[in-house]
This record gives C-alpha cells, structure tokens and sequence, in this order.
C-alpha cells in the first residue's frame, strides 16, 4: 500500500489548532492483523530521518501499516520550535495514535520520544486501552532529559541565563533551542521518581559511545521498569544516532522479536 503525506489538525488546550504532519501506510489484507508501528522521533528531529525511513521500508517490504509524523516545530508541522514542550508533544502525539490506528500497536520512541512513548502508554492504560500497546522499543531513551540532562548538567551562569532570557540558543543547528518553558513544563512529566509501568514489553537498544544520553541512564530507566518484561540491549560502540547499518540491522532485530507473541504464549490460530 503506498504512503500518504498529509495534515491533521490536533486541538491545543490552551487554544487553537496544532497541524501536524504524518506519514501514514495502511497494512496490506495479508498484514492485517499484525502489530502495526508507530515512530516517536526525538529532539529537533523529524520523521524523515535514517532510522524511520528505515522502518517505513521495512514495513513496506512486509505489508505492515507504519505511522510516523512530525511534533509542532519539528519538520514539515506547523508552528515554532521554541513554542513546544514535553506536554504539547505528548498532546498531539496521543491524538495522532488515535486517529491514526487501529488495533495493537509496537511503538518506537528514539530519544526524546522514548520518554513520549512511555507517557503515551501511561495515557493509554489509564483510559483502559493497553491493549493497544503490542510492545515498546526504545532507542537511547532520553527519559526526564530536560532535568537529568540538562537542567541538573547546567552551570550557575548557564541556569540564571536561561531564567532570565527564556531561552539558550542551539549550540548546532539540529540540536534545538532550550527554553525555560521546556524544562518548567517537562517536570509535570517526570518519571524516574517511581515505578514506571508500561504495561507491555519493553526492549531498549542503548548506544555505550552516547554522548547525549549516557549509557548507565538506560539502566536507571530499566531499574524503574521493574513490574514490566524489560530487555535491555548495549551497543558497545553505538553512538546516539544508532543509525548505521548494523544499528539498523539491531533495530529490525527488535521488531522482529516484539512482533511475534510473548515467551510462553502460544502463537495464534486460525481459530483464535
């Protein structure tokens, strides 16, 4: 089935519209009734890049429907980047979901998105719905990055500029402006102050040359993930990106693995 670029207008609680961009491919009739993926991209990222035109692909090949988009400020969606927090992102990435899908779904967060994704999934299981969660992989999960990463890393002179002018400037033009918006609002959202439930399971692919998300952070997250099957896979000389071929060749790896039942579970027959 081919792919569809097109725009979703996703109401913003504090008025107005967000318009988001999507990539959406529907599952082939012979795919209909295997998970289907979702891609959360990270930070200043968009659904273009390496690693989800690679699973786009991937689907492709195999039938399977593939949903990717864009958060407000990210690539081809409306608005600006220095608007967006940790809770609009999360806003328009439930609402795509649910517009989006149908069914079980294995969604994918990479960095930042990885924080996004287990948010989601606390979204959905409060609403009674983590039965649409088929399982999570997660890339370099940058969980609670706006506090253990960067707010808790700044120097004195670095917080008190940030409080005073709002904003610090991209150090590199893909890496995204820091406003004091960004890390306020991100602790409404924080998680590594208790269990995390995902309600599913979990696979993290973790990069040990990451100079943005150290390696021993995936481990703290895995610590809080203790009530759910959790695998935790290092990638001695992966870097944050994980987008060469052999990371791609782990990434498709995981999907692989996630798509298939859980241990123990028999697989489904024709009469299930």
């Amino acid at each position: 089935m081919p792919e569809t670029l097109d725009f979703l207008d996703v109401p913003n609680p504090a008025g107005g519209v967000w318009r988001i961009a999507r990539r959406l491919r529907a599952a082939t009739a012979a795919a209909a009734n295997a998970p289907g993926l979702v891609w959360l991209g990270g930070f200043a990222s968009d659904m273009d890049g390496t690693k989800a035109s690679f699973l786009d692909e991937w689907a492709q090949v195999r039938g399977r429907a593939c949903l990717r988009f864009d958060y407000s400020g990210h690539g081809r969606s409306e608005g600006r980047f220095e608007d967006g927090c940790i809770g609009d992102w999360l806003e328009q990435t439930e609402a795509v979901f649910e517009r989006s899908t149908q069914g079980p779904q294995i969604v994918l967060g990479s960095s930042m998105g990885g924080w996004i994704t287990l948010l989601l999934a606390q979204r959905l299981a409060a609403k009674g719905e983590s039965s649409r969660i088929a399982g999570l992989i997660l890339l370099a999960p940058a969980v609670d990055f706006t506090e253990a990463l960067m707010w808790e890393r700044f120097d004195e002179a670095t917080r008190r500029e940030l409080m005073e002018k709002g904003v610090l400037p991209a150090k590199e033009p893909d890496h995204g402006a820091v406003t004091r918006r960004l890390i306020e609002e991100g602790r409404d959202h924080l998680m590594l102050g208790g269990l995390i439930r995902a309600h599913a399971r979990v696979h993290i692919l973790q990069g040990m040359r990451d100079d943005a998300v150290p390696w021993r952070h995936a481990l703290t997250i895995v610590e809080h993930l203790s009530a759910d099957p959790t695998t935790l896979t290092f990638i001695a000389d992966g870097d944050h990106r994980l987008s060469r071929p052999e990371d791609l060749a782990q990434l498709a790896a995981a999907v692989e693995t996630m798509s298939g039942p859980p241990p123990g579970e028999p697989p489904p027959t024709l009469f299930d």
